[in-house]
Protein backbone atom coordinates (compact mmCIF):
# COMPACT_ATOMS: atom_id res chain seq x y z
CA UNK A 1 0.00 0.00 0.00
CA UNK A 2 1.40 3.16 -0.90
CA UNK A 3 2.19 6.04 1.57
CA UNK A 4 -0.60 8.43 0.57
CA UNK A 5 -2.58 10.81 2.10
CA UNK A 6 -5.36 8.86 2.51
CA UNK A 7 -3.68 6.16 3.68
CA UNK A 8 -4.24 4.46 7.70
CA UNK A 9 -2.83 1.69 9.23
CA UNK A 10 -4.65 0.22 11.85
CA UNK A 11 -2.71 -1.37 15.16
CA UNK A 12 -5.23 -4.47 16.34
CA UNK A 13 -8.12 -5.62 14.88
CA UNK A 14 -10.56 -5.24 18.36
CA UNK A 15 -13.54 -3.50 18.37
CA UNK A 16 -11.99 -0.17 18.49
CA UNK A 17 -9.52 -0.93 15.15
CA UNK A 18 -12.30 -2.67 13.24
CA UNK A 19 -14.42 0.64 14.23
CA UNK A 20 -11.89 2.97 12.79
CA UNK A 21 -11.29 0.68 9.66
CA UNK A 22 -15.19 1.02 9.18
CA UNK A 23 -15.41 4.67 9.66
CA UNK A 24 -11.78 5.32 7.83
CA UNK A 25 -13.25 3.56 4.65
CA UNK A 26 -16.44 5.16 5.19
CA UNK A 27 -14.87 8.23 4.75
CA UNK A 28 -12.57 7.49 2.03
CA UNK A 29 -9.51 5.96 3.55
CA UNK A 30 -7.44 3.59 2.21
CA UNK A 31 -7.21 1.33 5.50
CA UNK A 32 -5.05 -1.48 6.35
CA UNK A 33 -5.72 -3.11 9.76
CA UNK A 34 -2.78 -5.49 11.76
CA UNK A 35 -3.63 -7.98 14.19
CA UNK A 36 -1.19 -10.01 15.88
CA UNK A 37 -3.86 -12.85 16.58
CA UNK A 38 -5.40 -14.97 13.56
CA UNK A 39 -9.67 -13.67 14.89
CA UNK A 40 -11.33 -10.58 15.33
CA UNK A 41 -12.66 -9.00 18.50
CA UNK A 42 -9.76 -8.47 20.61
CA UNK A 43 -10.72 -9.28 24.36
CA UNK A 44 -14.16 -9.62 22.89
CA UNK A 45 -13.31 -13.63 22.69
CA UNK A 46 -15.16 -16.41 22.73
CA UNK A 47 -13.88 -20.08 22.41
CA UNK A 48 -14.80 -23.63 22.11
CA UNK A 49 -14.32 -27.07 23.50
CA UNK A 50 -15.29 -30.53 23.01
CA UNK A 51 -19.26 -28.52 21.79
CA UNK A 52 -19.12 -25.88 24.63
CA UNK A 53 -18.66 -22.22 23.85
CA UNK A 54 -16.84 -20.28 26.57
CA UNK A 55 -17.46 -16.69 26.30
CA UNK A 56 -15.19 -14.08 27.83
CA UNK A 57 -16.38 -11.35 27.28
CA UNK A 58 -20.15 -9.72 27.12
CA UNK A 59 -22.91 -10.37 30.00
CA UNK A 60 -24.64 -7.55 28.28
CA UNK A 61 -24.28 -4.61 25.97
CA UNK A 62 -25.01 -1.43 25.87
CA UNK A 63 -27.45 0.03 23.22
CA UNK A 64 -29.18 -2.82 22.61
CA UNK A 65 -32.14 -0.69 22.31
CA UNK A 66 -33.21 0.31 19.09
CA UNK A 67 -34.84 3.40 21.11
CA UNK A 68 -31.46 4.48 22.85
CA UNK A 69 -28.54 7.25 21.03
CA UNK A 70 -25.94 4.10 21.39
CA UNK A 71 -27.81 2.02 19.04
CA UNK A 72 -26.63 4.19 16.31
CA UNK A 73 -23.10 2.77 16.92
CA UNK A 74 -23.77 -0.74 16.40
CA UNK A 75 -26.12 -0.20 12.86
CA UNK A 76 -23.11 1.97 11.84
CA UNK A 77 -20.76 -0.46 12.50
CA UNK A 78 -23.20 -3.76 11.73
CA UNK A 79 -23.76 -5.02 14.99
CA UNK A 80 -27.06 -4.27 15.44
CA UNK A 81 -28.67 -6.14 12.23
CA UNK A 82 -30.34 -9.42 12.43
CA UNK A 83 -28.96 -9.51 16.30
CA UNK A 84 -31.36 -11.06 18.86
CA UNK A 85 -31.20 -9.90 22.47
CA UNK A 86 -32.67 -11.22 25.54
CA UNK A 87 -33.44 -9.24 28.48
CA UNK A 88 -33.23 -11.15 31.94
CA UNK A 89 -35.31 -10.31 34.92
CA UNK A 90 -32.07 -10.37 37.15
CA UNK A 91 -28.99 -8.92 37.22
CA UNK A 92 -27.15 -11.25 39.69
CA UNK A 93 -28.00 -13.38 42.97
CA UNK A 94 -26.03 -12.92 45.81
CA UNK A 95 -26.60 -15.57 48.43
CA UNK A 96 -25.75 -15.74 52.26
CA UNK A 97 -24.73 -18.31 54.58
CA UNK A 98 -27.86 -17.53 56.50
CA UNK A 99 -30.13 -18.52 53.69
CA UNK A 100 -31.09 -15.31 52.62
CA UNK A 101 -30.55 -14.38 48.74
CA UNK A 102 -29.83 -10.59 47.58
CA UNK A 103 -31.69 -10.87 44.24
CA UNK A 104 -30.72 -7.77 42.07
CA UNK A 105 -33.72 -7.24 40.03
CA UNK A 106 -33.04 -5.62 36.60
CA UNK A 107 -36.57 -3.04 37.60
CA UNK A 108 -35.30 -0.87 39.94
CA UNK A 109 -39.02 -0.44 41.39
CA UNK A 110 -38.62 -4.17 41.79
CA UNK A 111 -35.00 -3.76 43.53
CA UNK A 112 -36.13 -1.41 45.29
CA UNK A 113 -38.83 -3.20 47.02
CA UNK A 114 -36.93 -6.28 47.46
CA UNK A 115 -33.94 -4.38 49.30
CA UNK A 116 -36.41 -2.74 51.59
CA UNK A 117 -38.08 -6.35 52.76
CA UNK A 118 -34.93 -7.56 53.37
CA UNK A 119 -33.29 -4.34 55.57
CA UNK A 120 -35.26 -1.68 56.57
CA UNK A 121 -33.23 -0.54 58.48
CA UNK A 122 -30.66 0.66 55.45
CA UNK A 123 -33.87 2.49 53.73
CA UNK A 124 -32.38 5.86 53.12
CA UNK A 125 -29.02 4.05 51.55
CA UNK A 126 -31.52 1.65 49.04
CA UNK A 127 -33.68 4.52 48.52
CA UNK A 128 -30.73 6.83 47.83
CA UNK A 129 -29.44 4.52 45.54
CA UNK A 130 -32.47 4.03 43.52
CA UNK A 131 -32.73 7.33 42.85
CA UNK A 132 -29.09 7.38 41.62
CA UNK A 133 -30.56 4.81 39.36
CA UNK A 134 -33.14 6.98 38.25
CA UNK A 135 -31.59 9.72 37.94
CA UNK A 136 -29.02 8.45 35.39
CA UNK A 137 -31.77 7.10 33.38
CA UNK A 138 -32.40 10.68 32.07
CA UNK A 139 -29.43 10.95 30.30
CA UNK A 140 -29.57 9.62 26.80
CA UNK A 141 -27.07 12.07 24.75
CA UNK A 142 -28.42 12.68 20.74
CA UNK A 143 -27.06 10.35 18.07
CA UNK A 144 -25.10 11.14 15.00
CA UNK A 145 -28.47 9.72 12.39
CA UNK A 146 -31.24 11.64 14.85
CA UNK A 147 -33.54 13.68 12.27
CA UNK A 148 -32.08 17.47 13.53
CA UNK A 149 -35.54 17.99 15.61
CA UNK A 150 -34.72 14.86 17.72
CA UNK A 151 -31.44 16.01 18.14
CA UNK A 152 -32.53 19.65 19.40
CA UNK A 153 -35.04 17.59 21.66
CA UNK A 154 -32.40 15.49 23.12
CA UNK A 155 -29.55 18.08 23.84
CA UNK A 156 -32.24 20.12 25.42
CA UNK A 157 -33.29 17.42 27.86
CA UNK A 158 -29.39 16.92 28.32
CA UNK A 159 -28.86 19.89 28.75
CA UNK A 160 -31.83 20.67 31.72
CA UNK A 161 -30.80 17.00 33.30
CA UNK A 162 -27.21 18.30 33.95
CA UNK A 163 -28.28 21.46 35.33
CA UNK A 164 -30.90 19.17 37.12
CA UNK A 165 -28.63 16.77 38.47
CA UNK A 166 -25.36 17.61 38.02
CA UNK A 167 -24.50 18.38 41.84
CA UNK A 168 -25.52 14.90 42.19
CA UNK A 169 -23.69 13.18 39.31
CA UNK A 170 -20.59 14.71 41.15
CA UNK A 171 -21.40 13.46 44.16
CA UNK A 172 -21.92 9.97 42.80
CA UNK A 173 -18.38 9.86 40.98
CA UNK A 174 -16.64 10.80 43.89
CA UNK A 175 -18.03 7.59 46.06
CA UNK A 176 -16.20 4.55 45.52
CA UNK A 177 -18.12 1.10 44.95
CA UNK A 178 -16.40 0.01 48.82
CA UNK A 179 -17.23 3.86 50.50
CA UNK A 180 -21.22 2.79 48.80
CA UNK A 181 -21.17 -0.49 50.38
CA UNK A 182 -20.08 0.46 53.31
CA UNK A 183 -22.80 2.59 53.93
CA UNK A 184 -25.04 -0.54 54.32
CA UNK A 185 -25.94 -1.56 57.85
CA UNK A 186 -26.77 -5.38 56.96
CA UNK A 187 -24.08 -7.72 56.87
CA UNK A 188 -25.21 -9.33 53.50
CA UNK A 189 -26.15 -6.36 51.80
CA UNK A 190 -22.95 -5.10 52.30
CA UNK A 191 -21.20 -7.98 51.31
CA UNK A 192 -23.48 -8.37 48.17
CA UNK A 193 -22.70 -4.42 46.87
CA UNK A 194 -18.79 -5.69 47.48
CA UNK A 195 -19.29 -8.55 45.54
CA UNK A 196 -20.91 -6.96 42.45
CA UNK A 197 -18.33 -4.30 41.93
CA UNK A 198 -15.04 -3.25 41.67
CA UNK A 199 -14.29 -2.16 45.24
CA UNK A 200 -12.05 1.25 43.53
CA UNK A 201 -14.47 2.06 40.41
CA UNK A 202 -16.57 5.10 41.17
CA UNK A 203 -20.21 3.82 41.93
CA UNK A 204 -21.68 5.61 39.40
CA UNK A 205 -21.29 3.49 36.66
CA UNK A 206 -22.93 1.18 38.42
CA UNK A 207 -25.88 3.64 38.74
CA UNK A 208 -25.73 3.55 35.16
CA UNK A 209 -25.66 -0.53 34.44
CA UNK A 210 -28.85 -0.77 36.68
CA UNK A 211 -30.63 2.44 34.72
CA UNK A 212 -29.49 0.85 31.25
CA UNK A 213 -30.94 -2.48 32.65
CA UNK A 214 -33.96 -0.87 33.87
CA UNK A 215 -35.31 0.79 30.35
CA UNK A 216 -34.08 -2.50 28.59
CA UNK A 217 -30.75 -1.08 27.16
CA UNK A 218 -28.45 -3.45 27.98
CA UNK A 219 -29.58 -7.18 26.69
CA UNK A 220 -27.50 -9.65 26.58
CA UNK A 221 -26.89 -11.00 22.50
CA UNK A 222 -27.53 -14.51 21.75
CA UNK A 223 -24.53 -16.12 20.62
CA UNK A 224 -22.40 -14.06 22.75
CA UNK A 225 -19.10 -12.25 22.09
CA UNK A 226 -17.87 -13.94 18.58
CA UNK A 227 -20.55 -13.09 16.17
CA UNK A 228 -20.46 -9.38 17.08
CA UNK A 229 -16.68 -9.55 16.69
CA UNK A 230 -17.40 -11.47 13.63
CA UNK A 231 -20.24 -8.89 12.31
CA UNK A 232 -17.56 -6.12 12.73
CA UNK A 233 -15.00 -8.06 10.79
CA UNK A 234 -17.76 -8.68 7.85
CA UNK A 235 -18.89 -5.21 7.85
CA UNK A 236 -15.05 -3.89 7.64
CA UNK A 237 -14.03 -6.54 4.59
CA UNK A 238 -17.50 -5.15 3.10
CA UNK A 239 -16.58 -1.70 2.83
CA UNK A 240 -13.31 -2.41 1.42
CA UNK A 241 -11.04 -2.41 3.81
CA UNK A 242 -8.05 -4.66 4.36
CA UNK A 243 -7.44 -6.99 7.38
CA UNK A 244 -3.81 -9.35 8.46
CA UNK A 245 -3.97 -11.70 10.69
CA UNK A 246 -0.97 -13.12 12.31
CA UNK A 247 0.40 -10.00 12.15
CA UNK A 248 2.20 -8.42 15.14
CA UNK A 249 3.32 -4.99 14.96
CA UNK A 250 6.98 -4.45 16.31
CA UNK A 251 7.56 -1.01 15.68
CA UNK A 252 5.95 2.42 15.10
CA UNK A 253 7.96 3.98 12.25
CA UNK A 254 8.81 7.68 12.69
CA UNK A 255 10.97 10.30 11.05
CA UNK A 256 11.70 13.78 12.14
CA UNK A 257 9.05 13.59 14.53
CA UNK A 258 6.65 12.00 12.31
CA UNK A 259 5.38 8.49 11.69
CA UNK A 260 5.82 6.85 8.31
CA UNK A 261 4.36 3.46 9.14
CA UNK A 262 4.67 0.20 10.98
CA UNK A 263 7.32 -2.67 11.25
CA UNK A 264 6.39 -5.88 12.08
CA UNK A 265 7.68 -8.77 14.08
CA UNK A 266 9.22 -10.48 10.38
CA UNK A 267 10.97 -7.17 9.60
CA UNK A 268 7.92 -6.65 6.65
CA UNK A 269 7.23 -2.76 7.04
CA UNK A 270 4.43 -1.03 5.42
CA UNK A 271 4.46 2.69 4.71
CA UNK A 272 1.82 4.57 6.14
CA UNK A 273 0.47 8.23 5.95
CA UNK A 274 -0.81 8.09 9.57
CA UNK A 275 -0.68 4.76 11.99
CA UNK A 276 -3.71 4.30 14.46
CA UNK A 277 -2.75 1.99 17.55
CA UNK A 278 -6.07 0.47 18.73
CA UNK A 279 -3.80 -1.99 20.57
CA UNK A 280 -2.51 -1.97 24.24
CA UNK A 281 -1.47 1.38 25.10
CA UNK A 282 1.49 0.41 27.22
CA UNK A 283 3.04 -1.99 24.25
CA UNK A 284 1.94 1.32 21.93
CA UNK A 285 3.98 3.63 23.84
CA UNK A 286 6.45 2.17 25.72
CA UNK A 287 7.38 -0.81 22.98
CA UNK A 288 6.29 -0.09 19.69
CA UNK A 289 7.92 3.74 20.30
CA UNK A 290 10.26 2.90 22.73
CA UNK A 291 9.30 5.06 25.39
CA UNK A 292 10.02 8.33 23.35
CA UNK A 293 7.16 10.30 23.20
CA UNK A 294 5.62 10.36 26.45
CA UNK A 295 4.30 13.60 28.38
CA UNK A 296 4.49 13.68 32.50
CA UNK A 297 0.69 13.75 32.09
CA UNK A 298 0.67 10.04 30.19
CA UNK A 299 3.45 8.95 31.92
CA UNK A 300 1.83 9.08 35.48
CA UNK A 301 -1.19 7.34 34.00
CA UNK A 302 0.80 4.26 33.37
CA UNK A 303 2.90 5.03 36.51
CA UNK A 304 -0.07 5.60 38.80
CA UNK A 305 -3.51 5.31 38.07
CA UNK A 306 -5.56 1.76 38.64
CA UNK A 307 -6.33 -0.80 36.27
CA UNK A 308 -8.95 -2.98 35.81
CA UNK A 309 -8.49 -6.28 37.48
CA UNK A 310 -6.78 -8.93 35.62
CA UNK A 311 -9.02 -12.23 35.86
CA UNK A 312 -8.79 -16.27 36.31
CA UNK A 313 -11.41 -17.58 34.29
CA UNK A 314 -12.36 -20.81 34.97
CA UNK A 315 -14.75 -22.38 32.24
CA UNK A 316 -16.75 -25.54 32.19
CA UNK A 317 -18.90 -28.01 30.43
CA UNK A 318 -21.72 -29.42 32.10
CA UNK A 319 -23.90 -32.20 31.19
CA UNK A 320 -26.99 -30.57 33.18
CA UNK A 321 -29.82 -28.10 31.95
CA UNK A 322 -29.98 -26.22 35.22
CA UNK A 323 -33.57 -25.68 34.45
CA UNK A 324 -34.35 -25.38 38.30
CA UNK A 325 -32.27 -21.82 38.16
CA UNK A 326 -33.31 -17.93 37.16
CA UNK A 327 -31.75 -16.35 33.67
CA UNK A 328 -29.37 -13.64 35.01
CA UNK A 329 -27.51 -11.28 33.61
CA UNK A 330 -23.91 -11.97 35.44
CA UNK A 331 -24.85 -14.84 37.49
CA UNK A 332 -24.70 -16.50 41.32
CA UNK A 333 -22.92 -15.89 43.91
CA UNK A 334 -22.78 -18.29 47.06
CA UNK A 335 -20.92 -18.55 50.06
CA UNK A 336 -18.41 -21.33 50.13
CA UNK A 337 -18.32 -23.67 53.45
CA UNK A 338 -15.24 -22.53 54.43
CA UNK A 339 -12.46 -19.95 53.20
CA UNK A 340 -10.30 -21.59 50.26
CA UNK A 341 -6.74 -20.34 48.68
CA UNK A 342 -7.60 -20.25 44.96
CA UNK A 343 -4.61 -19.15 43.64
CA UNK A 344 -3.55 -16.14 44.75
CA UNK A 345 -5.91 -15.43 46.84
CA UNK A 346 -8.06 -16.92 50.20
CA UNK A 347 -12.00 -16.55 48.51
CA UNK A 348 -14.76 -16.87 50.86
CA UNK A 349 -17.64 -16.87 47.98
CA UNK A 350 -17.84 -18.53 44.64
CA UNK A 351 -19.42 -16.29 41.67
CA UNK A 352 -21.25 -18.54 38.42
CA UNK A 353 -22.14 -17.69 35.94
CA UNK A 354 -24.57 -20.40 34.29
CA UNK A 355 -25.28 -19.77 30.37
CA UNK A 356 -29.09 -21.16 30.30
CA UNK A 357 -30.00 -18.18 28.72
CA UNK A 358 -28.11 -18.93 25.82
CA UNK A 359 -29.04 -22.63 24.01
CA UNK A 360 -26.18 -21.54 21.72
CA UNK A 361 -23.35 -21.79 24.35
CA UNK A 362 -23.54 -25.87 24.76
CA UNK A 363 -24.59 -29.13 22.97
CA UNK A 364 -28.49 -29.55 23.44
CA UNK A 365 -29.40 -30.57 26.97
CA UNK A 366 -25.87 -29.42 28.14
CA UNK A 367 -24.34 -25.75 29.84
CA UNK A 368 -21.57 -23.74 29.58
CA UNK A 369 -20.51 -22.32 32.79
CA UNK A 370 -18.24 -19.91 33.98
CA UNK A 371 -16.29 -18.92 37.44
CA UNK A 372 -14.32 -15.43 37.07
CA UNK A 373 -11.71 -14.19 39.68
CA UNK A 374 -10.10 -11.54 39.79
CA UNK A 375 -5.99 -12.51 40.32
CA UNK A 376 -3.08 -10.98 39.80
CA UNK A 377 -0.79 -10.76 36.64
CA UNK A 378 2.72 -10.78 38.80
CA UNK A 379 1.84 -14.01 40.50
CA UNK A 380 1.36 -15.96 37.25
CA UNK A 381 4.14 -14.68 35.40
CA UNK A 382 5.86 -16.11 38.50
CA UNK A 383 4.48 -19.38 38.45
CA UNK A 384 5.31 -19.72 34.44
CA UNK A 385 9.30 -19.37 35.19
CA UNK A 386 8.51 -22.93 35.18
CA UNK A 387 6.15 -23.87 32.50
CA UNK A 388 5.30 -27.41 34.40
CA UNK A 389 4.47 -25.64 37.25
CA UNK A 390 2.18 -23.31 35.69
CA UNK A 391 0.28 -25.66 33.79
CA UNK A 392 -0.12 -28.13 37.03
CA UNK A 393 -1.63 -25.08 38.81
CA UNK A 394 -4.00 -24.58 36.39
CA UNK A 395 -5.05 -27.96 36.57
CA UNK A 396 -5.09 -28.41 39.91
CA UNK A 397 -7.05 -24.87 39.95
CA UNK A 398 -9.91 -26.66 37.52
CA UNK A 399 -10.30 -29.63 40.31
CA UNK A 400 -10.90 -27.04 42.91
CA UNK A 401 -13.63 -25.11 41.49
CA UNK A 402 -15.50 -28.34 40.70
CA UNK A 403 -15.28 -29.68 44.01
CA UNK A 404 -16.38 -26.27 45.53
CA UNK A 405 -19.34 -26.29 43.39
CA UNK A 406 -20.44 -29.49 44.26
CA UNK A 407 -21.37 -27.29 47.32
CA UNK A 408 -23.95 -25.23 45.79
CA UNK A 409 -24.57 -27.84 42.84
CA UNK A 410 -24.63 -31.84 44.42
CA UNK A 411 -23.82 -33.93 42.05
CA UNK A 412 -22.03 -31.48 39.42
CA UNK A 413 -18.73 -33.36 39.64
CA UNK A 414 -19.76 -36.36 37.49
CA UNK A 415 -22.12 -34.45 34.75
CA UNK A 416 -18.27 -32.02 34.00
CA UNK A 417 -17.01 -32.82 30.56
CA UNK A 418 -14.51 -30.12 29.76
CA UNK A 419 -12.33 -27.81 31.70
CA UNK A 420 -10.36 -24.84 30.70
CA UNK A 421 -8.57 -22.08 33.03
CA UNK A 422 -7.43 -19.15 31.44
CA UNK A 423 -4.87 -16.86 33.49
CA UNK A 424 -4.04 -13.32 33.36
CA UNK A 425 -1.33 -14.61 30.98
CA UNK A 426 -3.85 -16.30 28.97
CA UNK A 427 -5.39 -13.11 28.52
CA UNK A 428 -1.82 -11.06 27.73
CA UNK A 429 -0.61 -13.63 25.24
CA UNK A 430 -4.01 -13.70 23.36
CA UNK A 431 -4.56 -10.00 23.47
CA UNK A 432 -1.36 -7.98 24.23
CA UNK A 433 -3.11 -6.49 27.46
CA UNK A 434 -0.87 -4.89 29.62
CA UNK A 435 -0.93 -6.97 33.12
CA UNK A 436 -3.95 -8.70 31.48
CA UNK A 437 -5.85 -6.11 32.28
CA UNK A 438 -9.44 -6.80 30.77
CA UNK A 439 -10.82 -2.67 29.93
CA UNK A 440 -7.98 -0.69 30.90
CA UNK A 441 -7.90 1.95 33.06
CA UNK A 442 -10.59 2.30 36.00
CA UNK A 443 -12.46 5.50 36.46
CA UNK A 444 -11.66 6.69 40.13
CA UNK A 445 -12.86 9.75 42.05
CA UNK A 446 -8.92 11.02 41.23
CA UNK A 447 -9.18 10.37 37.32
CA UNK A 448 -13.11 11.25 37.06
CA UNK A 449 -12.56 14.38 35.08
CA UNK A 450 -11.60 11.95 31.94
CA UNK A 451 -15.76 11.85 31.65
CA UNK A 452 -16.28 15.42 31.35
CA UNK A 453 -12.62 16.12 29.38
CA UNK A 454 -11.58 13.29 26.95
CA UNK A 455 -7.93 11.99 26.69
CA UNK A 456 -6.16 12.90 23.94
CA UNK A 457 -5.93 10.61 20.88
CA UNK A 458 -2.19 11.89 19.89
CA UNK A 459 0.91 10.63 20.67
CA UNK A 460 2.54 13.21 22.62
CA UNK A 461 5.61 15.04 20.44
CA UNK A 462 4.86 12.95 17.55
CA UNK A 463 2.62 13.57 14.48
CA UNK A 464 0.30 11.78 12.20
CA UNK A 465 0.15 8.58 15.18
CA UNK A 466 -2.73 8.31 17.00
CA UNK A 467 -4.67 6.35 19.65
CA UNK A 468 -8.60 4.61 19.83
CA UNK A 469 -9.58 2.14 22.50
CA UNK A 470 -10.03 1.40 26.01
CA UNK A 471 -6.34 2.98 27.00
CA UNK A 472 -7.61 6.54 25.81
CA UNK A 473 -11.25 6.03 27.05
CA UNK A 474 -10.76 4.97 30.72
CA UNK A 475 -13.97 3.11 32.21
CA UNK A 476 -14.09 0.54 29.19
CA UNK A 477 -16.35 -1.28 27.44
CA UNK A 478 -17.35 -2.37 24.09
CA UNK A 479 -19.81 0.93 23.33
CA UNK A 480 -16.47 3.36 24.80
CA UNK A 481 -14.10 1.76 22.58
CA UNK A 482 -16.58 1.88 18.99
CA UNK A 483 -17.22 5.71 20.37
CA UNK A 484 -13.62 6.15 20.77
CA UNK A 485 -12.79 5.09 17.19
CA UNK A 486 -15.51 7.40 16.11
CA UNK A 487 -14.24 10.38 17.52
CA UNK A 488 -10.69 9.64 16.10
CA UNK A 489 -12.00 9.56 12.93
CA UNK A 490 -13.90 12.83 12.97
CA UNK A 491 -10.48 14.68 14.11
CA UNK A 492 -8.99 12.72 11.34
CA UNK A 493 -11.37 14.33 8.81
CA UNK A 494 -11.37 17.63 10.54
CA UNK A 495 -7.62 17.63 9.98
CA UNK A 496 -8.36 17.25 6.45
CA UNK A 497 -11.30 19.17 5.80
CA UNK A 498 -13.17 16.93 4.85
CA UNK A 499 -17.14 16.27 6.29
CA UNK A 500 -17.45 13.30 8.63
CA UNK A 501 -19.97 10.44 7.42
CA UNK A 502 -21.02 7.56 9.58
CA UNK A 503 -23.15 5.83 7.13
Amino acid sequence: MASDEKSLVIIGAGFAGLAAGIYGRLNGYNTQVYEMHNQPGGLCTAWKRKGYTFDACIHWLVGSSPDSSQHSIWKETGVAQGREFVYPDEYCRCEGAEGRTVIFYSDAGKLEEHLLQLSPRDADTIRDFIRGVKMCTQFDFPADDDPPFVRFRKSLKMFFAFMKYGKEFRKWTNITGEEFANRFSDPLLKEAFMEIWIPEFSIVFMLFTFAWLHIRNAGYPIGGSMPMSKALEERYIELGGVLNYNSKVARILTTDGRATGIRLVDGTEIPAARVISAADGHATLFNMLDGKYLDAKTREQYEKWPLFHSLLFVSLGVNRKFDDLPVTVSGISFPLKEPVMIADKVRERLPVHIYNQDPTMAPEGKTAVTVMLDSDHEYWKKLYEDPAVYVQKKDDIAKTIVRLLEQRFPGITEQVEVTDVATPLTFERYTGNWKGSFEGWIITPENAYTMTKPMPQMVPGLKNVYMCGQWVEPGGGLPTSIMSAKRLLKTICKEDGRKFRST
